[in-house]
């Protein structure tokens, strides 16, 4: 009757669903996802924020030149990633199996990485006894050997994990939580980067065996458990290869002028992408590769720095998860070219004033906190512009024009300090011209970006 209350109960509302493909998430399965990520990162961060400072603390504690350091640090793992990136990543795109596209790749390149990792720990041990046998060989250069060795085994299995873990992240998170997933996994990048900077990295000259051997051990568990937790859900049958009436070989070259064709000559503006991530990347890697040199030059001590990177990453962390925010609410695009016009700015004052301690590490810390606000702003670019279905080909086209620029910008930085006496102010003015060009590279990108639909409704070409 009017007036009397009704005896129903009120509707409940629908629980919240995220999809992503066949994927469909409640709010706890997205965190449940997000969890066992989040782990994973957890590992994998350990692994990126410990392997590299560590191998080069090593390298310049045997007396290696600034041209070999770059060449070993970063032009070779260059070199393989040219190779490996493109070839692994379109057989993860057209895979199908129980497990998924990605993660039976990640499940055999894991223990790869973490067999490196423990092998670099133990290069100390190896070179001496290798020396041993070979005592009239240079000692600098029977241990560069054994690095080597080494260094390829680990970057062999972290080239293509790499190639391949940015897909899952694709395929399993659902687009308009991309922002705030890039966010959380910088936030874990950067707690693990407080840790091994602020409490451990002062300790490598007395314990690198020691450190990286478990922490070798802890990626590959850790990483592995992630492997079996995450779900992948099913995909399409992948689109079928061009008939061809050739041996293997000529069915390869085939494959490799398809690759080409696709993701450089046909679509043009990826290349104008490739070129906004490349640059933007590498912007800060001049001041990050040559730190620990510049720092040593400016005699502050190993503990020091550690705590310096330590600071860098808690401020960073306070701000990623906010900055993860503002991209899901303004565009990657918009956000990472605020990051590089402050991160210019941050370049040109060292360059002209980085000549003390002081001076130094305020830099360097305000260099780190503006190359990682790029670093989470520019995330998750890549599954904004590219074709979703093949993502990971589209990926390792950026990660070639990434490699062959890298090949040649990090020695070619290293022979500039190397000819100007030790100035390693230089690496700040590379890295401001960087910073610049992906800059404009970013405004071009952005024009085409609106052609496309725009925040509101881009379409990939």
């Amino acid at each position: 009757m009017p007036g009397l209350p009704s005896s129903t109960p009120p509707a409940t509302p629908p629980a919240r669903r995220w999809t992503t493909g066949t994927l469909v998430y409640t709010t706890g399965g997205i965190a449940l996802l997000f969890c066992w990520l989040l782990f994973g990162d957890f590992a994998w961060a350990m692994r990126e924020r410990s392997v590299g400072s560590m191998a080069q603390w090593y390298l310049k504690s045997i007396g290696v030149p600034n041209l070999v350091f770059g060449l070993l640090i970063t032009s070779f793992p260059a070199l393989l990633a040219l190779v490996l990136s493109p070839i692994i990543s379109v057989k993860s795109d057209r895979h199908r199996g129980k497990w998924g596209r990605r993660i039976p790749f990640l499940l055999v390149t894991t223990p790869l990485a973490a067999l490196g990792m423990i092998g670099v720990a133990v290069t100390p041990v190896a070179a001496r006894w290798a020396h041993g046998h070979f005592p009239a060989q240079n000692e600098m250069m029977v241990s560069v050997v054994c690095f080597g060795v080494f260094w390829t085994l680990f970057e062999l299995g972290a080239i293509a994990s790499q190639a391949v873990f940015g897909g899952l992240v694709n395929d399993v998170v659902p687009r308009p939580l991309l922002g705030r997933f890039y966010g959380l996994f910088r936030a874990i990048s950067l707690i693990d980067g407080v840790i091994f900077n602020y409490w451990l990295i002062g300790k490598a000259p007395d314990h690198f065996t020691l450190m990286l051997s478990i922490i070798g051990v802890f990626y590959g568990g850790a990483f592995m458990l992630m492997c079996f937790k995450v779900k992948e859900g099913g995909y399409p049958p992948p689109p079928p290869l061009p008939p061809s009436a050739g041996n293997l070989a000529v069915r390869a070259a085939t494959g490799v002028r398809g690759y080409f064709s696709e993701c450089f000559l046909r679509k043009p503006y990826y290349i104008s992408v490739y070129a906004l991530l490349t640059f933007g990347v590498l912007a800060a890697i001049p001041v990050t590769i040559y730190a620990i040199p510049y720092a040593t030059s400016l005699e502050i001590p190993m503990d020091t720095y550690g705590k310096c990177m330590a600071a860098t990453y808690a401020i960073s962390f306070g701000l990623s998860y906010f900055i993860g925010w503002l991209v899901d609410m303004f565009h990657p695009l918009r956000m990472a070219m605020v990051a590089l016009g402050l991160y210019a700015c941050i370049a040109i004052l060292g360059t002209l004033f980085a000549t003390s301690q002081t001076v130094f590490i305020v830099l360097f810390v305000a260099h780190g906190v503006c190359g990682g606000c790029y670093i989470t702003s520019a995330s998750s670019i890549g599954q904004r512009l590219f074709p979703r279905d093949k993502f990971a080909q589209y990926a390792s086209a950026g990660g070639m024009m990434n490699a062959l620029v890298i090949m040649c910008l990090v020695p070619a930085v290293g022979l500039l300090i190397d000819s100007t006496g030790g100035v390693y102010r230089w690496a700040f003015a590379c890295g401001g011209g960087l910073a610049l060009t992906a800059l404009f590279m970013g405004m071009l990108v952005y024009r085409q970006f609106i052609k496309y639909g725009g925040h509101g409704g881009y379409t990939a070409p």
